[in-house]
């Protein structure tokens, strides 16, 4: 088991993100989860210990939203998203710590971009995009392959989802059933992979319990309070982490 008082910190903090916002309060701010534990430890590893304990809180997530989700939405984006993760599965042993980082660093400070750009820039009064399959096909694959190497699969996913302009119970549900079908996929190329260690398994059974409670917090949350602040303090979160991030890959490469 890991030992350093500062990841539990950080973990703690990631996976009461990822709770909330799978239980449907502060949209797909999961993202930030193994960027902040990728501060201490290697990004493969952070992605290891969160798979098990994501796909406990996918269970409960199905359970909440199991009645409202977008089906055309669905079939487009799961054949894309099967691809991405085979993809990230060949290609996962090849990819360093160093460039590990710098991917998901760019992944975060990108999502910080574009949601910023999608709420003060773009036109808020042009009509809602529709499902299209080439479109979400694309992102899908792309959401697959960053949701397989770090649990990073909220941006791309976004991009395609958000100017479609859904319910935003409807929108949580789409996204929990998406996350449900990949992450239990990822289990058996982490599993192949040797991802899922004793070590791995074990610092997971030690942070699962703070799951439900964030669970049941982003449930509760999602249907009583506006999420405006938890957005300021999470993109403001993300964009420092995912600076960091690139700062020390950036470095750790350019070392090597």
């Amino acid at each position: 088991m890991i030992d350093n008082p500062l990841f539990y910190v950080l973990a703690v903090l990631a996976v009461m993100i990822a709770g909330i916002s799978k239980g449907g309060f502060g949209g797909g701010l999961g993202t930030l989860a193994v960027p902040l534990m990728a501060l201490v430890i290697a990004p493969q590893q952070a992605a290891a210990i969160m798979l098990p304990i994501l796909c406990v809180m996918d269970l409960m997530a199905v359970w909440a939203y199991r009645r409202t989700w977008d089906r055309r939405n669905m079939w487009i984006m799961l054949p894309g998203a099967l691809a991405g993760i085979a993809a990230g599965g060949l290609t996962f042993a090849y990819l360093d710590a160093d460039m590990v980082r710098v991917l998901v660093g760019t992944l975060a400070v990108g999502f910080f971009a574009f949601e910023v750009a999608r709420r003060w820039i773009f036109d808020p009064d042009r009509p809602p995009a529709r499902p299209a399959a080439l479109r979400g096909g694309f992102w899908s694959a792309v959401a697959g392959f960053t949701s397989f190497i770090a649990h990073a699969g909220g941006p791309p996913v976004n991009i395609y989802l958000l100017p479609q302009r859904m319910p935003k119970t409807l929108y949580q549900g789409t996204t929990v059933i998406f996350y449900f079908i990949i992450n239990y996929v990822k289990l058996i190329p982490y599993a192949l992979l040797g991802q899922l260690s004793f070590g791995n398994l074990t610092t997971s059974a030690v942070l699962l319990p703070i799951a439900p409670l964030a669970m049941l917090s982003g449930i509760w949350l999602h249907k009583r309070v506006s999420d405006r602040m938890f957005y300021v303090i999470c993109y403001g979160l993300l964009l420092v982490t995912g600076l960091k991030l690139l700062y020390d890959g950036i470095a750790g490469l350019a070392a090597g």
